[in-house]
């Protein structure tokens, strides 16, 4: 591997002058600068990025961290794809960094992202709380983003999703279609989406005079097969229901399948509703109802926030973002729709 000193010799000129055309950092002609270009090419020499950024203080790269847990899915596909695009159209690197296990080895991921000198972060939290994450802000210059958790000090530092609402839309939706007896299967209990999609959930049944009734609420972890035992231990308890809404597609497939596998009819016996509104959902017998998180919107302004930080640009106010039921086979009318 060839060094600055090489291409110093190779074009006749100090290893000064071609740091100073590497950096950009003071005055080289223009002769001279077309010079040590021809000879970094035959000699094809790579310049060390990391000392190139220690030394200009910026790396025209963001970063992500994002627990592994999230990888699977359509849902981090969305994320991952539409940060990489908008910083791409802006010039600019993604790096992405695994969270892991736990709030200590998510901030060990974000100090890794800044020790390379990125000029910004952005994370999407799992374990770090909402007061830990203000504190790493205050204690750094660079910019962090958080996405999908409401900060108390730090507003324009986030955007989140009112997954309280989402979770009162979809019931209330149900309820509208003549739905009273509604489960509710909701995800990983230490993940804040899913306990205020169960919020929303409960909410609307008291905004409607419907008494919550525990019986009809199960837990499950995301996945498919975890959908496939919530569904098994609601019919356990022997309680009829008429409808379901799951915390996610996923677990709304299992539902679907286990269902299926008693001869169980959806819709025409149980109506299911999910979120996410993953793309297999269309195609599902029958199409799956399901509530949309406005992903790529909020990753967009979220890009579009860091931008503005680091270049000076306008900063938006807005950070709630309202989902939408998209509404499909899998929802029939109730037993006390309106006739």
């Amino acid at each position: 591997m060839s060094t600055m000193q090489e291409v110093a010799k190779k074009a006749g000129v100090s290893k000064a002058t071609v740091s100073r055309v590497l950096s950009g950092k003071g005055y080289v002609s223009e002769a001279t600068k077309e010079q040590v270009y021809k000879a970094i090419e035959e000699a094809g020499y790579r310049p060390n990025l990391l000392a190139r950024n220690l030394a200009l203080n910026k790396s025209q790269c963001i970063g992500l961290v994002v627990t592994n847990t999230l990888y699977n899915g359509s849902y981090f596909s969305e994320i991952l794809s539409q940060a990489a695009k908008k910083l791409a159209d802006n010039g600019r690197q993604l790096i992405l960094v695994d969270g892991k296990h736990s709030a200590q080895e998510e901030r060990e991921a974000i100090q890794f992202l800044l020790d390379l000198r990125c000029d910004a972060v952005i994370i999407y939290p799992r374990f770090l709380t909402v007061d830990e994450m203000d504190e790493i802000i205050e204690q750094h210059k660079q910019p962090i983003m958080v996405v999908n958790r409401k900060l108390r000090k730090h507003q324009s530092h986030c955007i989140f999703c009112d997954h309280k609402g989402s979770g009162f839309l979809a019931t209330k939706y149900l309820i509208e279609r003549g739905h009273r007896a509604i489960a509710f299967i909701t995800g990983s209990m230490d993940s804040p989406t899913a306990i205020e999609r169960l919020s929303g959930y409960k909410e609307a049944l008291n905004q409607y005079d419907i008494g919550v009734n525990d019986n009809l609420i199960a837990h499950g972890k995301w996945s498919p097969a975890s959908g496939v035992a919530a569904v098994e231990s609601l019919l356990a308890h022997r309680e009829k229901f008429s409808a379901v809404v799951a915390s996610n597609d996923e677990m709304a497939i299992g539902v679907m399948k286990k269902l299926n596998d008693l001869g169980i009819s959806v819709p025409d016996e149980i109506s299911i509703i999910g979120f996410d509104n993953i793309p297999t959902a269309p195609y599902l017998s029958p199409a799956l109802s399901s509530v949309k998180d406005p992903v790529s919107e909020m990753i967009s302004q979220v890009i579009s926030r860091l931008i503005a930080m680091l270049d000076g640009g306008y900063l938006s106010k807005e950070n709630i973002f309202i989902s939408d039921l998209q509404v499909r086979n899998s929802v029939a009318d109730g037993p006390f729709t309106a006739k």
